[in-house]
């Protein structure tokens, strides 16, 4: 793959930022879209826009058509059994937060305990919490090793018989690490849990299959893998799924509606109340073909190769923390620059053209396990470069000497 011709497909790259060429590293928290996933979603509003599963007139089966062509995509990319499988929702968010709310309380009571990591995002925290909270249940945390991995024996030790949920990131959105969710899932399995995947770092950067997974549930967002924001997708076992009640009442998700009761669409529509995310859809639909014809396995070992070099040109920097591993991460690093706060870092660096994250980006207890209020990061897509890398480093060190 060449990251240079890559580039040439994503317009918003190609601009100044305070007179300087714009060097994009926060694609962790948003990727920026290639011209063929605006074009989608234009063709959509100017030739295919209707509602969908409702008209029989021809844009009505135009948007029915794209919509479910979406899903099937979906499916096919990582590897689900079955569309039913597949449920469109607004990002990895409202995916977490329909399987706590939906399939938690009749799996957790009193005593039993919900197991998760210290380095889970908000939304895959909350969630639990207040669950855990909900039904008197524990919550309890697989502890971190001194270079931020979990290890398989201290999964082992925390999942007992009373645990019913292990919910985990397959990728630390602040460390890059990428856990080792297939063996987790299994112990898992083996106490008799279900394994709920964060997938909203991993699905954009590696191949993903669920089957081989063998989790439960998987949820990711379309707006970090090149597709419009406000569209993400939860994957769940379909016996799993039949047994959860909707998420929302309305429209859509219906299938008999009397006076006093009611009844469901079959899946995954009984999930999808009112009108769905349809232009959304069509533009992940379209992201899915152009990771496709790139490569997800070339977008892998690119983005180690950034990373493995971001980490040696970093650490050259005198004054500088980096966190996380070396070795087993997604393209991503994560730093503090002594005696200076993350966000006048960023803010310097800014006025270089060169975009970083700064903040505790949505991970409080893991800043807290960092023993830092706030950190510093750059993370990389198939169109970041070494020279991008470069421009970083350059910024930093200006920014070193700009607060002396």
């Amino acid at each position: 793959m060449n990251p240079s011709v890559i580039k040439e497909q994503f317009p918003i790259l190609h601009q100044e930022i305070n007179g300087h060429p714009l060097v994009y590293l926060d694609n962790a928290a948003t990727s920026q879209k290639p011209v063929a996933v605006i074009e989608a979603v234009k063709r959509y509003y100017e030739w295919e826009n209707s509602n969908v599963h409702r008209g029989v007139h021809t844009l009505g089966s135009r948007a029915t058509d794209a919509y479910e062509g979406a899903r099937e995509k979906v499916a096919r990319f990582i590897g689900a059994s079955s569309t039913k499988e597949i449920i469109f929702t607004r990002g990895t968010t409202t995916g977490l937060n329909i399987v706590a709310s939906c399939y938690g309380p009749a799996a957790v009571h009193e005593g039993d305990e919900i197991v998760i990591t210290q380095m889970e995002h908000h939304s895959n925290l909350i969630p639990w919490q207040q669950l855990a909270l909900r039904t008197r249940a524990t919550l309890k945390y697989i502890p971190l090793q001194p270079d931020g991995n979990v290890s398989l024996e201290d999964a082992e030790k925390t999942i007992t018989d009373k645990t019913k949920i292990v919910a985990m990131s397959y990728v630390s959105n602040v460390l890059g690490v990428v856990n080792r969710v297939k063996e987790i899932a299994a112990i898992a399995h083996r106490k008799g849990a279900v394994m709920v995947v964060d997938g909203a770092q991993s699905t954009p950067h590696m191949r993903v299959n669920v089957q081989d997974l063998d989790c439960d549930f998987y949820a990711f967002s379309g707006h970090k893998m090149c597709a419009p924001t406000g569209i993400g997708v939860l994957y769940g076992k379909k016996a799993l799924l039949e047994q959860m009640e909707p998420y929302e009442f309305g429209g859509e998700m219906i299938d008999d509606v009397g006076l006093y009761e009611s009844t469901w669409k079959e899946l995954p529509w009984k999930f999808e109340g009112g009108t769905p995310i349809i232009a959304g859809a069509v533009g992940l639909g379209a992201a899915i073909d152009f990771l496709e014809s790139i490569g997800l396995d070339e977008i892998t070992a690119h983005e180690s190769k950034l990373a493995a070099y971001a980490m040696d040109r970093l650490s050259q920097i005198e004054g500088i923390k980096l966190y996380g591993p070396r070795e087993r991460k997604v393209g991503l690093v994560t730093f503090n620059l002594e005696d200076v706060h993350p966000h006048d870092v960023a803010t310097v660096l800014d006025a270089s053209g060169v975009a970083i994250r700064a903040g505790h980006h949505c991970c409080q207890p893991l800043m807290r396990w960092l023993e830092a209020s706030a950190t510093a990061r750059a993370s990389f897509y198939m169109y970041n470069t070494e020279e991008d890398i470069d421009r970083l480093a350059a910024a930093l060190i200006q920014t070193k000497e700009y607060f002396g």
